[in-house]
């Protein structure tokens, strides 16, 4: 536990300054945001599928890009957004 204590005639924005700089030393802070974030690893047959999934998605698009129908697919998405 950190413990800063205030000294005689310190105003509070320094004390807080002095606070900040010793939780950020102490390297504390950092390990709770890990914690706080931390993922689990994805498998390796998760990323393959991902990757997969995101090539077919590229596939998609550029085959409906080149006959012009894109735009249609993505307005249709917006429609279906903003509608649930």
């Amino acid at each position: 536990m950190l413990e800063v204590k205030r000294k005689e005639g310190e105003n509070f924005e320094s004390l807080m300054r002095r606070f900040s700089k010793k939780t950020l030393q102490s390297g504390r802070l950092i390990q709770a945001k890990k914690v706080m974030f931390h993922q689990r690893p994805i498998s390796k047959l998760a990323q393959k599928e991902r990757a997969k999934k995101r090539e077919e998605t590229k596939k998609l698009h550029e085959y409906l890009r080149r006959i012009d129908k894109l735009d249609e697919l993505l307005e249709s998405k917006k429609k279906s957004r903003h509608s649930r």
